[in-house]
């Protein structure tokens, strides 16, 4: 099975659902239940056919939700219905069908329900081993890009003996069921025996064959000699700077955006995660990652050469890993924007803010959080280097490539978070009547994920865009495009895309994922810029697009777009490095110009009221130059958001690395003189008082260092 680093995007206007899940769950309980009934009938008749038809039905389904719904089965599992309940519930009706079937001796009926029991046994037993297996399998921490063979890591045992105890349940009883049913069907109790015997070698060669990962030489190292090995390791590698980052599965972009920026640095870069599922979300990279679940652990890091540690984003599990002393933190964000999130009062828990310009310094003092100002350090944005400039406008006789890129709803319930809701189908509507506009729509990665209505607008914003597509028409590109495309993909796959098993689990992902080659991140870079030329060479010029995943990312879309038109957030600031017309989305309720004094990031933008009423005049100022008034104020924007073309980013960004190291260094020089100068303290201050001492007169200070505290 191929675990993809990245996926291609879907096509325009595709829906991320057809059918909504509350749905899809209920019709499977339904069919469940159904199942169930009858079942029940087949073993009140008794008839073979409907017990085989519930049993088939139920079965079926239960593979269904344990692949596709597995929310569903969670919480039949709080009703305490379980999969064994269910099981056995199935196997109880058989039993009873069984009973009641003339011609079955009763020796033979209880001997029968005796072995099945003992299937179920056996079944638990394969769990307990099951069990224990996967603790041994799991270590104190995960690698990726790093040489752990010394850990005993081997490949993983088969996912249904090891994870998939409700799969293993079903797979493992099919021979006693199918044979119990004949048995029904025939009046021989043969048959049974025959199935029930099957399903209970299954369980005891299964439990055999899972035991084997037990023994030593399969057995990774436990946890202190695996603990002893990254301490060794860190301390070979001496890694200066680290990425720390916590956060949810759909966060991992605010990550990736600092791989690049930080691999370009000196010192042994490293990343450090605390989720386990993170390690591998994260995109293709050179650099070494580990993943240090438990805070305990993460604390030998402060033993470790590690100087600073930078911090894309805020999390609960933050203020744990800035305990540690001997580390300096910097929080870097993962974009900036007028929003308050862009200035939180947990930044003045780190040692340094570093901010891109001095319009975030001016949001830190005027929001009065407690960040002093001597702490906050511009550095740019590193990440912004492939940001093609403006290159003037559209050709007169061709398409204007407007980018729509609403952000997410947050946290709050402000309705100046996303104009999605309230102005994004007015937007779309506007820019699609024009017949000189091709649209792509590129939605926040976490659009829906607190307001439903949110999620809802976007599906209907993609059905227009399908809709207007429908009505379109135009050349194609020719076959030689696509090929070109699948072929590009095929090499940025190669490059981006682990192979695993598909019963491979974390110990076995790290088996495979050692060191990388050498110079991959570099043809990664390429073949990513490659594959992005051929996608967008494959698309129809005139067709919209609905954009999604992270392939193409948002900075090509900035790249192919001549207008943004977006809500305040940080898409705004980082298109802004191209100096290219860009509209903001008013919905916050807040009159023009207190928005725009409000928003310092809207001052060169046209304002979209939510009605979208003024997208024909800002389509006609991106195509004529001499009505766009705002270029000059972009440029100024620019300067203020960013900060000054020279130096670059890139260099900035390296010096405060490196200044930062410097105070640690000075830090730790600090507190080996005062442990050096401590014992000395410690032996007077337990000197017997008195007039005199060794012959001298007391009353005067003695010549020494002055007292230090420790």
């Amino acid at each position: 099975m191929l675990r993809r680093l990245g996926r291609r995007p879907p096509t325009a206007g595709q829906p991320s659902s057809a059918v909504p899940s509350s749905v899809r769950v209920a019709a499977a309980w339904g069919v469940l239940l159904a199942a169930f009934l009858v079942q029940f009938a087949g073993a009140l008749l008794p008839h073979a056919a409907p017990l085989a038809v519930g049993w088939t039905v139920g079965a079926a389904t239960e593979l269904y939700l344990v692949r596709a719904q597995p929310q569903a089965l969670s919480w039949l599992r709080r009703l305490r219905f379980d999969v064994t309940a269910r099981q056995l519930l199935r196997d109880m009706l058989l039993v009873v069908a069984l009973v009641r079937v003339p011609g079955v001796e009763p020796t033979a009926e209880r001997l029968l329900s005796l072995a099945l029991l003992s299937c179920y046994a056996a079944h638990f037993g394969c769990q307990l081993v099951a069990l224990l297996v996967r603790r041994t399998r799991t270590l104190p921490f995960l690698t990726r890009n790093i040489d752990a063979s010394a850990l005993r890591l081997s490949p993983a045992p088969p996912r249904i003996l090891a994870r998939q105890p409700s799969r293993r349940l079903l797979v493992f009883s099919l021979p006693a069921t199918v044979c119990l049913l004949t048995t029904v069907a025939t009046a021989d109790a043969r048959w049974g025996a025959v199935g029930i015997s099957a399903s209970l070698l299954l369980y005891l060669g299964g439990t055999v064959h899972l035991a084997r990962w037990l023994l030593p030489k399969r057995r990774p190292v436990g946890d202190e000699q695996a603990l002893a090995w990254l301490e060794d390791w860190l301390a070979r590698y001496r890694p200066t700077v680290a990425m720390y980052f916590s956060g949810g599965a759909s966060s991992a972009y605010q990550a990736n955006m600092w791989l690049a920026p930080l691999a370009a640095l000196d010192g042994n870069p490293l990343i450090v995660l605390r989720e386990r599922f993170m390690v591998q979300r994260l995109d293709a990279t050179d650099l070494p990652i580990v993943c240090i679940p438990k805070v305990a652990h993460l604390m030998r890091l402060e033993h470790s050469s590690l100087k600073v540690m930078l911090h894309p984003s805020n999390s609960g599990k933050t203020s744990q890993v800035l305990r540690i002393p001997t580390i300096k933190h910097a929080f870097v964000n993962h974009g900036e924007s007028d929003k308050l999130s862009s200035c939180n009062p947990y930044a003045k828990a780190y040692d340094e803010v570093w901010v891109a310009g001095p319009a975030a310094r001016e949001r830190y003092r005027l929001a009065d959080i407690g960040v002093d100002d001597r702490d906050v350090f511009e550095i740019g944005r590193p990440q912004l280097a492939p940001i093609r400039p403006y290159a003037g406008p559209p050709a007169p006789d061709g398409l204007t490539t407007v980018l729509y890129a609403p952000t997410w709803e947050g946290w709050t319930e402000d309705p100046g978070n996303t104009s999605i809701v309230l102005a994004g189908e007015n937007i779309v509507r506007a820019l699609l009547a024009d017949p000189k506009v091709r649209l792509l729509y590129k939605p926040h990665p976490m659009t829906g994920s607190v307001d439903p209505r949110a999620a809802r607008a976007d599906e209907r914003i993609r059905r227009l865009i399908t809709e207007a597509n429908a009505a379109r028409s135009g050349p194609r590109p020719g076959p030689e495009a696509a090929a070109e495309l699948e072929r590009r993909t095929a090499e940025l796959d190669g490059l981006t895309t682990a192979a695993f098993r598909r019963s491979a689990d974390e110990v076995e992902r790290m088996l495979h994922q050692s060191a990388p080659e050498d110079e991959q991140a570099a043809r990664v870079a390429a073949a990513t810029a490659a594959w992005e030329e051929a996608y967008w060479a494959s698309l129809p010029e005139w067709e919209h697009q609905v954009v999604t995943g992270p392939r193409p990312a948002l900075y090509s879309c900035f790249n192919q777009a001549h207008l943004l038109v977006s809500d305040v957030s940080s898409v705004i600031s980082d298109y802004l490095a191209g100096e290219k017309p860009y509209a903001v989305a008013n919905t916050s309720g807040l009159p023009e110009e207190e928005f725009r004094a409000v928003f310092p990031t809207v001052r060169a933008a046209a304002i979209l009221t939510p009605d979208a009423s003024g997208v024909p005049d800002l389509l006609a100022s991106v195509r004529d130059p001499d009505r766009d008034t705002l270029v000059r104020a972009r440029t100024e924007l620019k300067e203020y958001l960013l900060g000054p073309a020279e130096p670059p980013s890139v260099v900035r960004f390296r010096q405060a690395t490196a200044a930062l190291c410097a105070e640690a260094d000075r830090r730790r020089e600090r507190m080996a003189r005062r442990a050096e100068q401590a014992p000395g303290q410690h032996a007077a201050a337990d000197a017997p008082e008195g007039p005199e001492l060794d012959g001298t007169t007391s009353g005067s200070p003695v010549d020494g260092p002055d007292p230090v505290t420790t």
